[in-house]
């Protein structure tokens, strides 16, 4: 679980969810899969172009179904895509 969470709802996301970084499942709720797409989105920067075969790459690393991952990630507004490039277009942004 990352540091810096201190809201006691998204903690528990992150437990019920995660384990040692690794998504487990995705969840059902709307509101707690937002919490769990926004914390993977975090690790796309914003304004850089990511190729398809990047963009599995990264997220297998949470999950070994990424075109599930990614799919909801795109669908939810946290990426977008075009022509098989993919970037980073929703989500929180660490200061």
């Amino acid at each position: 679980m990352p540091s810096d969470i201190r809201d006691p709802s998204t903690a528990a996301v992150f437990r019920a969810f995660f384990v040692r970084g690794r998504l487990q499942s995705m969840p059902v709720k709307r509101s707690k899969r937002l919490v769990v797409l926004d914390h993977i989105a975090r690790v796309f920067e914003p304004g850089v172009r990511y190729p398809e075969r990047d963009v599995n790459a990264i997220l297998q690393a949470f999950h070994p179904d990424y075109a599930m991952v990614r799919r909801a990630l795109v669908d939810e507004g946290f990426l977008a895509r075009d022509h098989g490039i993919y970037w980073r277009s929703g989500g929180s942004v660490d200061l």
